[in-house]
């Protein structure tokens, strides 16, 4: 029996998701550790059945029932970003001298043993 249920749809660009990272994605729970808390509890459907673990990984098409929602999950491809073209070799300056080491002194922390603590009396 198909049910004629309307998803709300969660596009990811990287597949697999962990089910609790999904959960903060499509703002179902406040945060990773409530989402941690109601997967361990039962509250989470994953494909019509209960889900007890937190870092299952989710795949494109599953879907996810929490708390009255439902949600789908579809990968989308990231977007490209170009980068522009060089118009040219690009021109490298070579320095005219060599670099120099630095002549910073590495500071060692002092350690006092010469005193000793006093005991805590109560």
């Amino acid at each position: 029996m198909q049910e004629d249920t309307e998803y709300q749809i969660v596009e990811i660009t990287e597949q697999p998701i962990a089910l609790c990272q999904l959960l903060k994605i499509a703002n179902m729970v406040g945060g990773g550790g409530e989402a941690k808390i109601v997967i361990s509890e039962g509250y989470v459907l994953l494909n019509n059945e209960v889900e007890y673990q937190k870092r299952k990984k989710v795949f494109d098409g599953d879907i996810i029932e929490f708390n009255g929602d439902t949600i789908q999950i579809r990968l989308v491809q990231a977007e490209a970003v170009s980068e522009p073209e060089a118009k040219g070799p690009k021109k490298t300056q070579q320095p005219s001298h060599p670099k120099k080491k630095s002549s910073k002194k590495t500071v060692e922390p002092e350690i006092h043993q010469g005193r000793k603590r006093r005991p805590i009396s109560f």
